[in-house]
């Protein structure tokens, strides 16, 4: 039996869930907007509680691992790492792209087998943090942050229905134009759905060095002096 506390704090929603054996039996989320720094730690709280009063031990920790926002990449493997020091339990990562395409996965078995998923997460502009995978899950293109054009993944539309989500898919609908291009709507990186992916993980012994993981940025955080401090130089 295995029981593992998943956080998700790398987009603008944040979110933890608990998994025993594969099937969640505890989630909560806030979808509002970036308060992570606010509301992760009364959540996990609020897990680790539930799980106490049903007598039910952790057996590790998983943290969706980037790319996304720095800042909320952070907070999430600080509390990931927190938990793991203080109950002396194992930490998996869980790529935030891979993430996002266990509900399309889960959701949609209409999905052609030649099918290619195409998670996206808004950088900024026209930028995109993506990669394609196979309905398997097996990469097919690195990570990578991606400046969307009218030819982005010509190669791959020619020969594959490419299935594109997340908040940086939305804004490329009016740039890929192809028949074989399909978008989703409303995807979104949440914890309650890396069971799948932290229970294989778990039983593969995919574990990572809780003193020296950090989350994959992808891009080096960049900070950015107000306005107002700027006029007063």
């Amino acid at each position: 039996m295995s029981c593992i506390l998943h956080i998700d704090t790398s987009t603008d929603a944040c979110s933890v869930a608990v998994s025993q054996d594969g099937a969640v039996i505890f989630h909560d989320e806030r979808l509002e907007g970036p308060q992570h720094a606010q509301v992760i730690g009364g959540m996990v709280e609020d897990a680790i509680s539930f799980t106490d009063s049903h007598a039910i031990p952790f057996d590790a920790v998983a943290v969706s691992a980037g790319p996304g926002s720095y800042t909320g990449l952070r907070i999430g493997a600080s509390i990931a790492k927190g938990v793991c020091y203080g109950r002396n339990l194992r930490l998996i990562a869980i790529p935030t792209l891979e993430l996002m395409c266990v509900p399309v996965l889960l959701g949609r078995e209409e999905l052609p087998e030649d099918a290619l998923l195409c998670p996206m997460i808004d950088a900024r502009r026209m930028e995109v943090y993506t990669a394609l995978y196979t309905r398997a899950l097996k990469s097919v293109t690195d990570t990578e942050a991606k400046v969307i054009e009218p030819d982005s993944f010509r190669e791959q539309l020619d020969q594959h229905p490419v299935y594109f989500l997340g908040n940086g898919a939305t804004k490329c609908k009016d740039v890929i134009d192809h028949p074989n291009a399909h978008f989703i709507d409303g995807i979104q990186p949440i914890a309650k759905w890396m069971s799948p992916l932290a229970e294989k993980r778990h039983v593969n012994g995919q574990f990572e060095d809780v003193a020296y993981f950090e989350p994959f940025y992808l891009k080096d955080f960049i900070a950015k002096k107000s306005k107002d401090l700027l006029h007063g130089l």
